[in-house]
């Protein structure tokens, strides 16, 4: 697909194989997906234009290069299993400017299809413009049910330059999910996981990131 970047890169697998792994207690697994976010992020900026510029050294003149697109990224996390996450994408975007939004999935409440309701409570963004690289951040892609919903509230505030969604891992379905409602999006992952179990979790995926980040 056009639009689905998974990375390859060999530390990214590595700290997912770790994430991964059910031996890996609560302490490593949040500093894994501060890490993983990171990482991600620098890959991410190979995506974005580059101006080239000159600038003067104590000795002489060198040729350089300025990202401009860095300075105007709005950083969403989906609470709560993104928070880690969202903690290493701001090391590599520094200037980001932060929005937040709570919502989650009704457990029991989805049909056949895994598509779940959801519930949505807080909302709270920064101004998005034309220039806007909006860049969600949820470790998780499954159903997609979230996601869309959050993006559909999202683009209520206006229409962004670019519309990226960066996970750690996600599902065919809800990659499918997303490029049909929203054909504009693009994604970033480090893997994507085969199905979905009968409740609707990533299979092999990493279990609930926010339970073993945080405690549940």
């Amino acid at each position: 697909m056009k639009n689905l970047l998974i990375l390859e890169h060999p530390l990214i697998q590595e700290l997912l194989t770790k994430l991964r792994d059910k031996k890996t207690s609560q302490i490593p697994f949040r500093k894994g997906l501060v890490t993983l976010g990171r990482i991600m992020g620098y890959e991410l900026i190979k995506t974005m234009s580059i101006k080239k510029i000159k600038v003067e050294t104590p000795i002489g003149q060198a040729d350089g290069v300025e990202i401009p697109d860095r300075d105007n990224i709005v950083i969403v996390q989906i609470l709560r299993a993104s928070m880690p996450f969202v903690e290493g994408l701001i090391k590599a975007f520094p200037e980001a400017k932060m929005g937040v939004v709570s919502a989650k999935r009704i457990e029991g409440s989805n049909d056949s299809d895994f598509r779940f309701k959801i519930e949505m409570d807080y909302m709270n963004v920064p101004e998005i413009s034309q220039d806007t690289i909006l860049l969600l951040a949820d470790p998780m892609l499954a159903s997609g049910s979230t996601l869309l919903k959050v993006i559909d509230e999202l683009l209520k505030l206006g229409n962004p330059k670019r519309l990226i969604v960066a996970a750690v891992i996600a599902s065919p379905l809800g990659v499918e999910r997303l490029f049909q409602n929203f054909p504009q999006a693009e994604l970033i992952v480090a893997a994507l996981d085969p199905s979905l179990n009968d409740n609707g979790y990533i299979v092999p995926g990493l279990g609930d990131a926010g339970d073993r980040a945080f405690g549940g």
